[in-house]
């Protein structure tokens, strides 16, 4: 299947491919998936995570499956499926289905977002839900599954603790993101790394409905120092909020950063067009710091050190 389908930047939209496990759909965003292969016999780690079946090396590259049926806490996978085989956080990593039913393309704006029943205390693993017809399709949390998994795999606490002490409390830094987990690792880790006024929201509508209100206000520049947005978020996305805020000129001079999972070649090529100041992978939240201290400083004509 062709999984490179490529969109007008900023459009507020996704293609969402749909598979199942048993009679349960479920989706993940194409901008993720590498390819799809036939099942294929794995070799299994020892002492590995139980959801872990193993891994394979097609073309000479090695590639972690995981059962994805497992994850969910359902039954273990039996031979035969398919496999989706995934890039984010800088990861290659299968994941078990059964069957693929095909794509879909998306608006942002008509993905509901989970509440707290279904995602509760940080530990939900569905990022939305699309209707289509008398079906629901549940978009699943890659990267929570893979961190659940490995810790290792997600932000890498240890860079900010090498940072030391730090006072960058004058800075005020605009978050857009979704993940509730994901939110307060990002919090805790600016907060480590001295940047305290964090202004943190749900999605890119939080965000630019706020921003707005610092632009009709005339408070753009007592409010907003930096803007950090990840790409995948229901109502409105990364790269959306990027060209609104780029757009518009009480706001296209504050630095923006894309932190996000999926910059890859492709996604780093629309960032650049929409105008982001800085793109960085989920995992490196020290290279993050680094970003927002550079970008703040020069913003307010700092001499680089």
């Amino acid at each position: 299947m062709d999984t490179n389908i490529l969109m007008e930047s900023g459009t507020n939209e996704l293609e969402v491919l749909e598979f199942t496990l048993g009679e349960k759909h479920y989706g993940i965003n194409v901008a993720k998936i590498r390819e799809i292969l036939s099942y294929q016999p794995v070799t299994p780690i020892p002492n590995s995570d139980p959801t872990v079946e193993g891994i394979f090396m097609p073309r000479d590259t090695m590639i972690t499956v995981i059962d994805l049926s497992m994850c969910l806490g359902f039954s273990q996978s039996e031979e035969g499926g398919l496999f989706i085989i995934t890039n984010f956080n800088k990861l290659n990593i299968a994941f078990h289905v059964d069957q693929v039913l095909g794509i879909h393309r998306v608006n942002w704006a008509k993905i509901i977002k989970p509440d707290q029943t279904v995602n509760a205390n940080e530990e939900g693993v569905t990022t939305g839900i699309i209707k289509f017809d008398d079906k629901l399709i549940i978009i699943l949390d890659f990267e929570k599954i893979v961190s659940d998994i490995n810790p290792e795999t997600g932000l890498r606490m240890s860079q900010i603790d090498e940072m030391g002490e730090r006072d960058r409390s004058d800075a005020k830094i605009v978050i857009a993101e979704d993940s509730p987990l994901l939110s307060k690792l990002i919090q805790e880790c600016l907060k480590k790394a001295g940047y305290v006024n964090l202004n943190v929201n749900a999605d890119g509508k939080e965000a630019w409905d706020k921003l707005c209100a610092f632009r009709d206000a005339g408070t753009v520049e007592q409010n907003v120092d930096c803007i950090i947005t990840d790409i995948e978020m229901p109502k409105m996305d990364g790269h959306r909020l990027t060209k609104l805020v780029k757009e518009d000129d009480a706001l296209k001079n504050v630095p923006l950063i894309i932190f996000s999972s999926l910059v890859n070649d492709e996604m780093r090529r629309k960032g650049e067009s929409l105008g982001a100041n800085a793109q960085l992978s989920k995992p490196e939240i020290g290279q993050l710091v680094d970003a927002i201290d550079r970008l703040i400083d020069e913003s307010r004509g700092v001499p680089a050190a």
